[in-house]
């Protein structure tokens, strides 16, 4: 997938008093990676990029279903929450219902995109990269 090619930029998206998107950076941090941090709070949901982000993981793993965010929609909300036109507009809307981080690891012309805490893929992706 990404070998041979070197990373140029990783963006992880998130809420800053997250616990998930804390451990993360600090493991961002502890392994000595360059990265940006975009808040939802304050730079809001990146419009542009939620239809890729649906494309390569599905909107079913982006919504948080099990979040503080989603358990406050009334019922009929969280019920008509069903295809990729709902689920955009609910996170354009509520960016604290994406599962955080969402991180984008580019690389030249290619965008993967993982969501959570996903240190083990991000340790492939990272020794992958840096093979180029």
């Amino acid at each position: 997938m990404m070998r041979g090619m070197t990373i140029t930029r990783i963006t992880l998206y998130g809420i800053p008093n997250c616990d998930t998107v804390k451990k993360s950076r600090a493991w961002f941090t502890e392994q000595g990676v360059d990265f940006q941090f975009h808040d939802f709070k304050k730079q809001g949901m990146p419009e542009a990029r939620l239809p890729e982000w649906m494309n390569l993981v599905g909107w079913q793993k982006l919504v948080n279903r099990q979040g503080t965010t989603w358990r406050k929609l009334d019922t009929d909300m969280q019920a008509s929450v069903n295809d990729d036109a709902s689920a955009s507009a609910l996170m354009q809307n509520n960016p604290s219902v994406i599962k955080r981080p969402v991180a984008e690891w580019e690389t030249g012309d290619q965008v993967h995109v993982s969501v959570g805490f996903t240190p083990d893929q991000w340790q492939i992706w990272l020794d992958m990269g840096l093979r180029g």
